[in-house]
């Protein structure tokens, strides 16, 4: 058996296919905060929040692949109220809700929504990794 090399940094690049960039930029962008990394082209942007990388990609090929295979991703707060603020926020902009805030048995506070491709975004706060706090297996 191979020895397992160094543990990894964590996943903090993810890649989406989407319909409508310009929406989908609006929900990221001047919703979420996120800032633009790289536009290489009028079909791709580069997204990140400091220590992570969200990638749209334009889809053009014909049918849309669906079903969506991916659950969800989520956007990690550093304080229970935080969440509800987002929720209050992103309500109060017309994103469409799938739940509302709960705080979940191991202490951790989300709620969920769709963004314009009807991705599910999580919106959490998990106290292992919140403020700036993560597990490492080593």
């Amino acid at each position: 058996m191979a020895e397992r090399p160094r543990p990894h940094a964590g996943l903090r690049h993810v890649a989406l296919f989407v319909r409508d960039l310009p929406a989908s930029e609006h929900f990221y962008i001047d919703l979420l905060g996120m800032q633009v990394e790289w536009r290489p082209d009028e079909d791709n942007v580069y997204l990140s929040s400091g220590s992570d990388n969200l990638a749209l990609h334009r889809w053009r090929d014909g049918d849309f692949p669906q079903p969506q295979r991916l659950d969800h991703i989520g956007f990690i707060m550093d304080a229970p109220d935080d969440v509800d603020a987002w929720y209050t926020f992103l309500q109060h902009e017309g994103v469409r809700m799938k739940s509302e805030p709960r705080t979940h048995r191991d202490g951790a506070r989300s709620f969920y929504c769709l963004d314009p491709e009807g991705v599910v975004v999580q919106i959490i706060y998990h106290p292992p990794i919140s403020g700036g706090r993560f597990i490492r297996n080593d």
